[in-house]
Formats: structure tokens, sequence, C-alpha cells
């Protein structure tokens, strides 16, 4: 099927409070075009690099998402132009966004990655820290970010329980902290799990393969 008929199957799937990300890393402009044209505003980009060159040739409305892991010297790079930070894994990097943010007076929409999964190569604070940071009122001294919901991957598995299992348990810290932190997103499910996500009460997903095709 075609990007825009793989859009149009998706969002009759996907109730109308869940935020679509279309996956957009390793696609070239005309694909996202294409996508962008059936009318999707929502990008996501996993590399610093790649984000900057599609910036520059795409349309200036897109909403572009860092949804991969982001190293601390590349935040002053994407600051200008960037709509939110999913992948926020660090307090030395959330430091490092309100710093920059600060010099370009902009507040900076951030969710915090939590590391949900068995798979030993996911980034994300553990339940224990993000708890702790959580409980205290840290966060309280940045002035230029806005935490506005979490982030989570399942195991790369095929044991829908194991998924499920991952994303309940983030569902229920999202559901601990929502009000004294005004917490709007859940993000979590890919194409292989987003419908399992959505049942944990996931609130936005990051679908690529499903609407791009399978990556090369």
């Amino acid at each position: 099927m075609s990007i825009e008929k793989n859009l149009k199957k998706i969002k009759k799937e996907i109730p109308g409070y869940v935020t679509l990300i279309a996956v957009s890393k390793t696609k070239p402009a005309t694909d996202i075009e294409k996508a962008y044209k059936s009318g999707q505003l929502d990008f996501g980009e996993n590399k610093v690099q790649e984000l900057m060159k599609k910036v520059k040739i795409l349309p200036s409305d897109i909403k572009w998402h860092m949804i991969g892991h982001l190293q601390r010297n590349k935040v002053k790079d994407i600051l200008p132009i960037i709509h939110m930070i999913h992948s926020v894994d660090s307090l030395r990097l959330i430091k490092e966004i309100d710093k920059q943010a600060g010099k370009i007076e902009r507040k900076i929409s951030l969710l915090l990655q939590v590391d949900i999964s068995q798979d030993e190569t996911k980034y994300g604070f553990s339940f224990k820290d993000l708890e702790s940071i959580l409980k205290s009122n840290e966060l309280d001294n940045f002035k230029n970010i806005s935490i506005d919901g979490l982030m989570g991957m399942a195991s790369f598995t095929e044991n829908s329980e194991i998924i499920k299992a991952e994303f309940k348990k983030l569902s229920s810290l999202f559901d601990k902290f929502k009000k004294k932190y005004f917490l709007k997103y859940l993000s979590m499910g890919m194409s292989g799990d987003y419908k399992i996500a959505m049942e944990c009460n996931s609130n936005m997903v990051r679908l690529g393969s499903n609407i791009f095709g399978s990556r090369n």
C-alpha cells in the first residue's frame, strides 16, 4: 500500500485522543512530503544530523520530535527547531536543555524516557531513580523546560504478555505523577506493539514501518 493509504488506515484504528508520530528516520524527504500532504504534521527523527538536513528542505509547519538518544553536545543544534524531545534520560541532559533553551528564550517540551524493557541496549531512567526525582522538587528549578509526559519502549519480544506488563508498569507511574506535574503524554507503542500500548492507556504512538514500509 502507498504511504497515503497506510496513514488513512492507521488513523482509522487510532482514537482521536492518541497523537500519531510518523517515524521518518532514514526515510527520504519525498516520503515525508507524501505523508505531510495527507495531513500528517508530527514526525520523529533519531539522529540530529539527519533531522537538521530535513528541516532545511521540508515545510516549516512540520512538528519535529527527537525520539533517539540525544547527546548533550548536540542539544543547542536542535532546540531552535524541535517541537518535543522524547528521549530525555538523565538529569545532566535536562540541565543542558534548560541552559541552552534559556539562551534562545524558548520553553522546550520534554518527555522523560523510562527504561521499562529487559533489553540491555535501551536507554532511560530506572523506575527507582525517576520516582525519586519526581517525588523531590528538583525539577522545579528548571524554568526553560516543560516536563509533559513519559516515554518507554517495551522489550523486543513476541511475547505480548511481557510487553503488556511493561506498558502497564509505566502507565501506573504516569498516573501516580500526572497531577503533580500536569503530565499530558504517555508515549508508548511502536509499529509492532502500538495496539497493546493503547490498551494500556498510551496517548502517543510512534509508527514507522506501518506508514513508510520496512527499512532497508
